[in-house]
């Protein structure tokens, strides 16, 4: 039996609402590379594919990487009026699959581990198709003043309440049979993910823009003080790190170098934050030794394979490569 499962990520060309919305860099990186790396690093993904009908941002899509495949999508289905449906039928003629993955581009919050978390619910409880959301314990009315999802004379206290599944937009997983028969993303036996409360937000407006790009940036913050909490030693090179990057000459032709107090105070903090600071150089520089000594931390001079510097003070303080932070 086979299981081939397929990442399908939309790119159209043409969004109105911001221009040029699909590779306009948010957080670091254009927005659809967020999506784009979260399935390429799903090991139970085969194939990552991008549909699109722009030559531009097929070009940033391999710019992000060489393994994503592309498939030209018709203009017909390049519209404000064409429907995910219908860009995911015309993927299913020309591709084969049994389970695809139609991850959206407008929900950058995706990670690898939800991707994969909702593989393994899926397989696991043989559902036909599964969408994700957010629960959320709100109550829902209609417009004409109809509740939705509760009885207000039985109004439920939040916390004896399961609350209901919103949708996201991040991301539909349905099976190649369901998609054919029903035309329909989800059909058949539905399975629901839900996802952490942030990723409610789905990037449609340029103030969607701006609150997921902070979100962002709190996510990638978290990950670096977690990497830099691991952190024992810090290896630091001289020109152009405690220097200014300048060539100094006195009038016998003698190099001069000009360090800056404040890399001094710097060093400090992290010697009393428990670190272990060393300056590593290229230069046989009598100069930098000078300086090494007055900050009263440990040097060595005429390096001139760091990577091999680096691989040494691992094994001269016993700490993994990941423990050494380099400033260069």
């Amino acid at each position: 039996m086979s299981n081939r499962t397929v990442a399908l990520v939309p790119l159209r060309g043409g969004s109105k609402g911001i221009p040029g919305k699909n590779i306009k860099p948010i957080g670091g990186k254009p927005l659809a590379a967020w999506a784009l790396e979260a399935a390429l690093s799903t090991a139970t993904i085969d194939e990552v594919w991008v549909s699109t009908d722009s030559a531009e941002i097929a070009k940033v899509v391999q710019e992000v990487s060489s393994q994503i495949r592309i498939i030209n999508r018709p203009a017909e289905l390049a519209t404000d009026e064409a429907s995910t449906e219908e860009v995911m039928l015309h993927f299913a003629e020309n591709e084969a699959f049994d389970r695809l993955i139609t991850i959206q581009a407008t929900s950058p919050l995706l990670t690898s581990s939800d991707l994969l978390q909702a593989l393994q619910k899926f397989n696991a409880n043989d559902y036909d198709s599964m969408v994700s959301g957010v629960v959320q314990k709100r109550f829902v009315w209609q417009l004409d003043g109809k509740p939705l999802n509760y009885e207000p004379r039985h109004r439920p206290r939040r916390q004896e309440w399961e609350g209901v599944l919103i949708e996201n937009g991040a991301f539909y997983i349905t099976k190649r049979q369901v998609l054919l028969e029903d035309k329909c993303r989800l059909g058949g036996k539905i399975g629901v993910y839900a996802m952490p409360d942030e990723t409610c937000c789905e990037i449609d407006e340029i103030r969607d823009w701006e609150v997921v790009d902070r979100l962002l940036f709190r996510q990638r913050r978290g990950e670096r003080d977690s990497r830099l909490a691991k952190i024992k030693v810090v290896m630091v090179d001289v020109d152009g790190t405690l220097t200014d990057a300048g060539m100094y000459y006195d009038k016998n032709g003698e190099a001069l170098k000009k360090f800056n107090t404040r890399d001094a105070a710097g060093l400090n903090m992290l010697v009393d934050a428990g670190l272990q600071v060393v300056v590593v150089t290229r230069e046989n520089s009598e100069i930098a030794a000078a300086r090494a000594i007055k900050l009263r931390l440990p040097y060595r001079t005429g390096v001139t394979d760091k990577g091999r510097a680096i691989e040494q003070l691992s094994q001269e303080y016993g700490i993994s490569l990941s423990e050494i932070a380099v400033i260069g």
